[in-house]
């Protein structure tokens, strides 16, 4: 399955930045993307900024392209299904990027055996260093798949799983950079609290949080040993991860990222009352 021809329903940011992506890495070409608007006035600015096709006919993208992504906010999912079910044809394929809608809430809403891919990807997905992870549908086979890995392997790294993870997928990579970015407020904060300038401050957490990220990934090693090679007996930063430990931040690690998993769930039972909750 090649899919060449790809149309991207709902032209929020995520939708724009996997166009931006596919045709700055050379995946696609302009003339073999669409992209929908709600808005004329975003329709125009999608076209112009990105010199692909933008149309605020759903039907219209459905029936040109092969592969369908469907970019839209979980909420307005079942509407747009509505609009598209009729148009959408077997041997398409379904890339669904809405976070908590389950392959089998789209797949009973389109055609009867129309190949679904479900996607959850993350916010660096608009810095081309996005973390997505695709799982298949009843009807999807590996053909299928990697297209979907072909797609978002320009704007970041992609694995598989399966679709039974993407609740602890959604809590962990998906919810992720939030985390990230709320530490990253806590020790600016901590810096101007210890009397340096917000804009000192801010370069250096940024370029230590960014040098770490490619340490831990460069180096294979595992996040202790790295720890260990910044901890010295008797040190600093022993002291300082000994307050840590003691206020019990990894425990609440763990329990927030537990409690955003559950919520997931929550959300996706909530999308398709009829599924059974995958997680028991």
């Amino acid at each position: 399955m090649t899919g060449r021809k790809v149309a991207f329903l709902g032209g929020g940011k995520m939708g724009e930045a996997l166009v931006s992506g596919l045709i700055r890495s050379g995946g696609r070409k302009p003339d073999e993307l669409m992209i929908t608007a709600r808005r004329e006035e975003r329709a125009e600015e999608l076209s112009r900024t990105q010199g692909v096709t933008a149309t605020l006919s759903n039907p219209e993208a459905v029936r040109w392209a092969d592969v369908l992504v469907l970019t839209v906010k979980p909420q307005d999912m079942e509407a747009l299904l509505g609009q598209i079910s009729e148009h959408v044809r077997e041997e398409q394929l379904v890339i669904s990027f809405a976070a908590g809608i389950r392959t089998s809430f789209i797949e009973r809403r389109t055609a009867a055996n129309v190949p679904v891919v479900r996607v959850m990807s993350n916010v660096p997905v608009l810095v081309d260093e996005a973390m997505s992870v695709v799982a298949a549908g009843r009807m999807a086979e590996d053909k299928h798949l990697a297209v979907a890995e072909e797609l978002l392997g320009s704007v970041g790294r992609v694995i598989r799983l399966s679709e039974q993870h993407l609740d602890a997928v959604t809590a962990t990579s998906g919810s992720g950079p939030a985390y990230f970015f709320l530490l990253a407020e806590a020790m600016i904060d901590a810096c101007i609290l210890l009397g340096l300038s917000r804009d000192v401050a801010t370069e250096l957490i940024v370029q230590t949080m960014l040098g770490s990220a490619k340490m831990l990934r460069d180096t294979g090693k595992h996040p202790v040993e790295l720890r260990e090679m910044v901890t010295s007996p008797g040190g600093t930063t022993i002291a300082a991860i000994r307050r840590l430990e003691e206020a019990g931040v990894r425990a609440a690690f763990l329990n927030a990222i537990d409690a955003a998993r559950h919520r997931s769930a929550e959300l996706a039972m909530g999308h398709d009352p009829d599924e059974e909750d995958l997680d028991g």
